[in-house]
């Protein structure tokens, strides 16, 4: 496969069409070899970065030789791109879907408030409902995001709909500078990257009070102080724009 998109959409439909080849025996039925991998390596990935992982610690994980790693992936890169792509669509396509829709319903009055609830919520109920393996793809996404090769990735996958969210809030804020429009996107990305790092400082400075792994009380709390600090950067921008909602 030559391209991030065919190892991302083609490499398990890939390993579907290939009628008699040898299942995993522990992994249950209907569960694929490539699966596996990706699971294992999404795992592993998040931990220790691109360069703290090799095809040998991916093989261990699942139970399986090298050499039928190198049969799906050709290297490490393919790998890393293809755990990457299988879930950046649907995070794409859920938070695309939302904002087209609060843009419809906003008919030409969008506030900062509301697009910055369909960009965040729609992607933390993913993470809620998606269980240990979405929870996985969060961290992995937090810490690749940092790194020369999730940032190629970043945008690759995530500049269309972080550039529809930026449309929005240019809606909601005729008046302001496109500078401090992209600031105010980029505060937010960098909350939203810390919070899927699950560092569990927040548990340690609160005495438990607070739990980095609560995405609920994230979702409750984040776009309404974004949407705060956005609004406040009116001053900077001379504009004068009603609260959002």
């Amino acid at each position: 496969m030559s391209t991030i998109q065919d190892t991302a959409k083609g490499v398990v439909m890939a390993e579907r069409a290939k009628i008699g080849r040898p299942r995993l025996s522990k992994s249950g039925p209907g569960v694929d070899k490539v699966e596996l991998m990706l699971d294992a390596a999404e795992h592993l990935f998040a931990r220790n970065g691109f360069h703290g992982v090799t095809f040998r610690d991916v093989a261990e994980r699942v139970g399986v030789h090298t050499s039928l790693m190198h049969y799906y992936f050709e290297d490490k890169r393919q790998l890393f791109e293809a755990v990457f792509a299988r879930r950046a669509d649907v995070t794409n396509g859920r938070r695309m879907a939302a904002l087209e829709e609060y843009e419809r319903a906003a008919a030409g009055k969008p506030t900062v408030e509301g697009a910055l609830h369909a960009f965040l919520d729609t992607d933390f109920d993913l993470y809620i409902e998606g269980g240990q393996a979405w929870m996985n793809y969060a961290a992995f996404g937090a810490r690749v995001s940092n790194s020369p090769e999730g940032a190629e990735m970043m945008d690759r996958y995530f500049d269309s709909v972080v550039l529809k969210l930026i449309g929005i809030l240019r809606q909601a804020l005729p008046h302001y500078s496109q500078e401090d429009i992209f600031w105010g996107y980029h505060f937010v990305t960098g909350a939203l990257m810390h919070t899927f790092g699950r560092t569990g400082r927040i548990d340690r400075l609160s005495g438990g009070l607070c739990r980095s792994d609560d995405f609920a009380a994230v979702k409750e709390r984040m776009a309404r102080f974004m949407a705060a600090g956005i609004l406040a950067l009116e001053k900077r921008s001379g504009s004068s724009v009603e609260p959002s909602s």
